[in-house]
């Protein structure tokens, strides 16, 4: 087909005119360049999104680009022979919205490199419920096996449980034979993570740390969404060998801590990058979300369904913290 000339997007302006994120008329040959066109028919929403889209963060490298950091849909036209008209991809991450144009349009290009095939036993739309919140929990659990985690070391704590990370965090690792215990600020939603598979939840409010350099241990890992004095006083508190994964920083980027637990327990710390993940990583990732770690709740998971014109007020409600669970975009289709 011959590349389309009209068409919406999220489009993201900081210039003379100030910072604004709007839906706007653009065509294909403005999009940044890559091998692949694709027809988008889902993308997502995270904080990095709601960042950008507001500019209360520093997350585009350059202007303007189009938003959304994660998308799915259907190849139109590739001039890379390992993908043709019809087939459903995918997208998360690698550089969408910070240096190439993101998923919040009707169409995008792609780099070939960063294209991963849709899992035969996923759906377009579940992939993007996974997102890139669903690959970072996925890329924590295949980092801690790599690194000898098995649930024989005891419980995982995920923190932060209740946000998208955390919640397909809990399905992920339980649906991989791990004992979860979540760790959440928001009591009124325990019911719905026991569900998804959490073992016991833990009342952040009420969850004291000793504040010694070791303490008894009580997780054989965890996932830590939230940094900060939440890393400081879970580190203590794992078992020898164990590892904890840290992908978040809500409780802060600094923590005050003691080589203790490194030295004489041997537990790794383990950055979580989900953005600049190598294709061999990416395609082991997605290989276990469609099947073997496949969560078995994504429609529980996903809280919400809106189009690209109602982006702004998701954007705002996300900043404040009044969202919850994983909301989808729809863009162009099923």
């Amino acid at each position: 087909m011959s590349d389309p000339t009209a068409f919406r997007a999220v489009r993201i302006r900081n210039d003379e005119a100030g910072y604004r994120g709007r839906i706007e008329t653009m065509a294909a040959d403005a999009l940044t360049p890559g091998e692949i066109l694709v027809k988008v028919a889902w993308s997502s929403v995270n904080y990095k999104d709601a960042l950008a889209g507001t500019g209360k963060g520093k997350i585009l490298r350059h202007y303007p680009l189009n938003g959304g950091i994660d998308l799915a849909g259907h190849v139109v036209a590739s001039t890379d022979r390992a993908f043709r008209e019809g087939d459903e991809v995918l997208c998360t991450g690698s550089g969408l919205s910070e240096i190439r144009d993101g998923g919040y349009a009707e169409y995008a290009r792609l780099d070939a490199r960063w294209t991963m095939p849709l899992p035969a036993d996923l759906s377009l739309r579940e992939s993007m419920i996974l997102g890139t919140a669903g690959f970072t929990a996925a890329l924590a659990l295949l980092r801690m096996q790599d690194n000898r985690q098995s649930p024989d070391l005891g419980p995982i704590a995920i923190t932060g449980a209740s946000g998208g990370v955390g919640q397909l965090a809990i399905d992920i690792f339980s649906r991989a034979g791990y004992k979860v215990h979540a760790i959440s600020g928001k009591v009124d939603h325990f019911g719905l993570l026991q569900s998804l598979g959490a073992a016991e939840c833990i009342d952040r409010h009420q969850f004291a740390f000793s504040g010694k350099p070791m303490d008894s241990a009580r997780f054989g890992g965890a996932l830590d969404n939230v940094g900060g004095p939440m890393l400081a006083g879970l580190l203590p508190l794992v078992a020898p060998y164990g590892n904890v994964a840290l992908c978040g920083n809500a409780g802060g980027i600094a923590f005050d801590g003691t080589v203790m637990p490194f030295i004489i327990r041997g537990v790794s710390l383990l950055g979580i990058a989900s953005a600049g993940t190598a294709r061999d990583l990416r395609e082991r990732i997605w290989q276990h979300l469609g099947s073997d770690w496949k969560p078995r709740h994504l429609d529980r998971i996903a809280t919400d369904e809106v189009t690209l014109d109602q982006l702004p007020a998701v954007f705002e409600r996300m900043l404040a913290g009044q969202s919850f669970g994983r909301t989808l975009v729809r863009v162009g289709g099923a």
